[in-house]
């Protein structure tokens, strides 16, 4: 089963920026869906952004469009959340997930059964 791995979280100024990596351990994406959840105190872990493997497509929750970008390495081992024009309201933990029988990209948690450990991003304002 595949294992992943975050990295990359911190504490930034609200307008700053971090990259969060996703690895996957042992294994390859190969064709998977990836999705990056967040999770703020007291609230429900939502979807922010998703990537098809199968042809790189991306998507993004409309909170974060324009400002955050998913990518994946060549070696389809890590993919990659850059988060920019950071707010405060993007404090949560993150995290990335994937399931070898999703076909697209849900932001749905329920549809993904192998998730890191989480990172932890904090915007101060």
């Amino acid at each position: 089963q595949t294992q992943l791995v975050e990295s990359g979280g911190g504490l930034v100024q609200a307008g700053g920026s971090l990259r969060l990596s996703c690895s996957a351990s042992g294994s390859t994406f190969d064709d998977y869906v990836i999705g990056w959840f967040r999770q703020a105190p007291g609230k429900e872990r939502e979807g922010v952004s998703g990537l098809a493997n199968s042809d790189g497509s991306t998507y993004y929750a409309d909170s974060v469009k324009g400002r955050f970008t998913m990518s994946r390495d060549n070696t389809r081992t890590t993919v990659y959340l850059q988060m920019n024009s950071l707010k405060p309201e993007d404090t949560a933990v993150y995290y990335c997930a994937t399931d070898p029988r999703l076909r697209y990209v849900s932001f749905d948690p329920l549809d993904y059964h192998c998730w890191g450990q989480g990172t932890q991003v904090t915007v101060s304002s």
